[in-house]
């Protein structure tokens, strides 16, 4: 393993969030839109509410389309909104029928959201929140790109609204009556979710409006690599109530963290689970930690151990992740029957414990390799 002098626990981005001369309105709340239209086109403030059902429940790209505005009004929103959609520049598909969408946003952007089938319930989309990433994980594909910059929320709410569209047209080139319906959402895609909080908590409240995608906010999950004062703030600003965390742990040492998250330097583990008993108790939500499993690393029994000593106060449930390979790591993933043992050991110990099964690995769809296809 590298030295850990040689990362950072968190880098600056390159580039701050892009910026335009027009009103970004699919970045706008509802308040925002009502406000707006008053101010911009002296229009009634339930204009402002028609607005937000164009762009986020008919995911209308211009002003012509809204055809419930006058013509006026429509003539002023050309010159003074900027109605920008991310472009789609790679839709593949995996042999489990997981599907990377390749993204392009703002300035020339490039990131990766993922489609994942539930037989019989829909889908899971997996959403980035950066281009590139902010942390140095070892075992992450993302982490090798740097940090570009943070994602506006208009490119965060894009990524849902492009795979809807993407469902549309299945549905309508095979006749089906309705198209699959996007059910769940975890920020687990580009970047740490919680670094890009501002941007990533307006998201959440666009996303599970009704008039919008209308996705049940306890099906909505964020993953955390240990940003603890963005923790607590989820905690004290309500998210904690109804959205799921799910913290990526990955070690059950110090020294071993230190290692493969350097974020550990910052924000250690007692600090971390400090500030997960902090978080308000909520009815609807269990805590879930991620634990990535890396051969000859972190996957020992007293590794098991440990991680039932460190986590089982906690109402949680543990996701153990077989490490997915890419280019540019030594890491392995153990065998089966090293996961195997690691997992009946954490059971023992009453701890609930989900092996996660590797989804669109074929295609660097699955957990940590985001990025692959990503560089230009």
């Amino acid at each position: 393993m590298s030295a850990v002098s040689e990362l950072v626990a968190l880098r600056p981005p390159r580039r701050g969030l892009p910026r335009s001369d027009r009103a970004v309105l699919r970045g706008f709340s509802r308040a925002e839109l009502r406000a707006w239209v008053g101010t911009a086109l002296g229009a009634p403030a339930f204009r402002g509410d028609q607005l937000f059902e164009w762009l986020h429940g008919q995911r209308a790209s211009s002003a012509d389309a809204m055809t419930n505005l006058s013509r006026a009004d429509r003539e002023a929103l050309a010159r003074l909104a900027d109605f920008e959609r991310l472009s789609v520049e790679l839709c593949a598909t995996a042999a489990d029928g997981t599907r990377k969408l390749r993204l392009r946003g703002a300035l020339g952007a490039v990131f990766e959201s993922v489609l994942i089938p539930n037989p019989g319930r829909g889908y899971t989309q997996c959403i980035s929140s950066m281009v590139g990433c902010s942390l140095t994980c070892r075992f992450c594909a993302t982490a090798t790109l740097g940090f570009e910059r943070n994602l506006a929320t208009w490119e965060i709410v894009d990524q849902v609204y492009q795979a809807q569209d993407l469902l549309q047209r299945e549905a309508e080139a095979t006749g089906a009556k309705w198209p699959a319906r996007i059910t769940n959402l975890v920020f687990m895609g580009m970047g740490e979710p919680l670094h890009n909080y501002g941007q990533v908590k307006r998201a959440i409240e666009l996303l599970s409006d009704p008039k919008g995608a209308g996705i049940a906010k306890r099906r909505i999950t964020v993953s955390s690599s240990g940003l603890v004062p963005a923790i607590e703030r989820f905690g004290r600003e309500g998210l904690a109530e109804d959205i799921g965390l799910a913290i990526s742990l990955n070690a059950t040492t110090d020294a071993t963290r230190d290692e493969i998250m350097p974020i550990n330097t910052r924000w250690n583990i007692a600090t971390l689970l400090d500030a997960i008993r902090e978080l308000p108790p909520s009815r609807r939500r269990r805590v879930t930690f991620e634990y990535v499993l890396l051969a000859d690393v972190n996957d020992t029994d007293d590794d098991a151990t440990r991680l039932v000593a460190l986590v089982s106060e906690f109402d949680c449930h543990v996701n153990a992740i077989p490490f997915n390979p890419h280019p540019g790591t030594p890491l392995r993933r153990p065998s089966p029957e090293r996961i195997g043992r690691f997992v009946a050991r954490c059971r023992a110990g009453g701890l609930s414990v989900h092996i996660r099964t590797p989804r669109g690995d074929d295609i660097g769809a699955a957990c940590g390799q985001l990025a692959l296809e990503a560089k230009t």
